[in-house]
């Protein structure tokens, strides 16, 4: 049932980051088809603890994430991260880093974005956009479509 669980985890964040397994498969190092994707997605193949780091690094999540293993950290205030103005979070490389609530928001909405959207958003940040505002006010106009706010 744990690996049902894991797999459940890694094919939510393969989604959420726009990859086919084969595509995903690709980022990996080593021997990892995409069929063995697609396999421990459904439980049916464990992977190693290398293969699933590499899984995180390439979706943009933890490892723990996949793992289930995530808690909740609570400050000298009592109470928790995620409650509080800023967040601590680690990144893939395992260093801790502050994340506004602004930051956070940003994050939610380049996830729940589409593909080309996500594309766009990093030709953005490179400075490689040359309508930058007009593909900037795009984005937040999607954003606004799929949060159903305005």
């Amino acid at each position: 049932m744990a690996a049902k669980k894991i797999g459940d985890k890694i094919k939510e964040a393969r989604t959420a980051a726009g990859l086919t397994q084969a595509a995903l498969a690709k980022k990996l190092s080593g021997d990892i088809s995409a069929a063995d994707i697609s396999k421990a997605e459904r439980g049916e193949k464990e992977l190693t603890q290398t293969t699933l780091k590499e899984i995180a690094k390439a979706t943009g999540v933890t490892q723990a994430s996949l793992l289930g293993t995530t808690a909740k950290k609570t400050g000298s205030s009592g109470k928790t991260a995620s409650s509080a103005k800023t967040s601590s979070s680690k990144t893939t490389s395992g260093t801790s880093i502050k994340v506004t609530a602004t930051e956070k928001k940003i994050l939610e909405l380049y996830r729940a974005a589409d593909a080309d959207t996500k594309k766009e958003v990093q030709r953005i940040l490179k400075g490689e956009a040359k309508e930058a505002a007009d593909i900037l006010g795009s984005i937040l106009g999607t954003a606004v479509d799929l949060f159903g706010k305005k």
